[in-house]
């Protein structure tokens, strides 16, 4: 009896059957898109939520696409991989944006000495620098104020005019601009070390300064001082360059609006 159903189904509900075949794939690629991108790959954002988007813009993308019929030679297994990984590429292209700004606040904070205090970052499963995550924070709503939850909306638009729903070879080439790709992946310790410079060279001088009183002033215990000097040059050096950290940042990602 259920087979019967499952057989007839398409003949009285074609369109309902076009849609729920494409849902399928595009949902796929919805949840590879949503577990690598940023904003939406925060664990902040519960599964239910981001569950939910998922199926929403899954279907405002099937009536929006209007779907043809799933092809009989189609692959159930490898469309849904490979639309996975598409969605994947998406997602994880703008996540090494944004690493580099958390790269940068890695640096700062090893830098003003506090590398033992070290906090769990559950999106990652690991343990991250204070500032660090302090910086992939401010990325994070920078690039939300920016315009990136529509640049990542747009491209994955996009991608399914590059890559149908139904293909079974993915071209990387006309998915994800190469030359843009190789510039931000080879830059994110680049630019980290650009943002982060001005505190790297405020605690340069300053271990220069406490070397030259331990020459001279051998009884004074330099080792201890440091400890206390250089969080508090570090932190006032960070809230004095604050704003111009923000103008770096949002131009930084300003630069990347056409990677996809």
């Amino acid at each position: 009896m259920i087979d019967t159903i499952i057989n007839e189904f398409p003949k009285y509900f074609p369109e309902i059957n076009k849609a729920l075949g494409a849902g399928i794939f595009i949902f796929a690629r919805m949840l590879g898109f949503i577990r690598f991108a940023p904003v939406f790959n925060r664990r902040e954002i519960t599964g239910f939520v981001k569950l939910s988007f998922a199926l929403m813009v899954t279907i405002i993308l099937c009536f929006a696409m209007k779907p043809e019929n799933i092809p009989h030679d189609t692959s159930l297994i490898l469309g849904l991989f490979l639309n996975f990984v598409t969605g994947a590429i998406i997602g994880f292209v703008a996540q090494c944006i944004t690493a580099a700004i958390a790269a940068a606040g890695d640096m700062i904070n090893m830098q003003m000495g506090l590398s033992s205090a070290m906090v769990l970052d559950p999106t990652s499963q690991s343990q991250v620098s204070i500032v660090g995550n302090l910086f992939g924070i401010l990325a994070i709503i920078l690039f939300i104020h920016v315009g990136g939850i529509y640049w990542l909306i747009n491209a994955l638009v996009r991608s399914f005019d590059i890559f149908p729903i139904y293909a079974s070879a993915i071209p990387i080439e006309m998915l994800v601009n190469k030359d843009y790709l190789v510039k931000v992946t080879s830059n994110v310790l680049y630019v980290g070390l650009q943002i982060a410079s001005p505190v790297l060279l405020a605690t340069l001088g300053q271990d220069l300064i406490l070397g030259i009183i331990s020459k001279t002033a051998p009884q004074v215990n330099v080792f201890q001082l440091s400890f206390l000097f250089k969080p508090v040059l570090g932190a006032a050096i960070l809230v004095w360059i604050m704003p111009v950290i923000f103008n770096v940042i949002t131009d930084y990602f300003l630069s990347f609006a056409k990677i996809f």
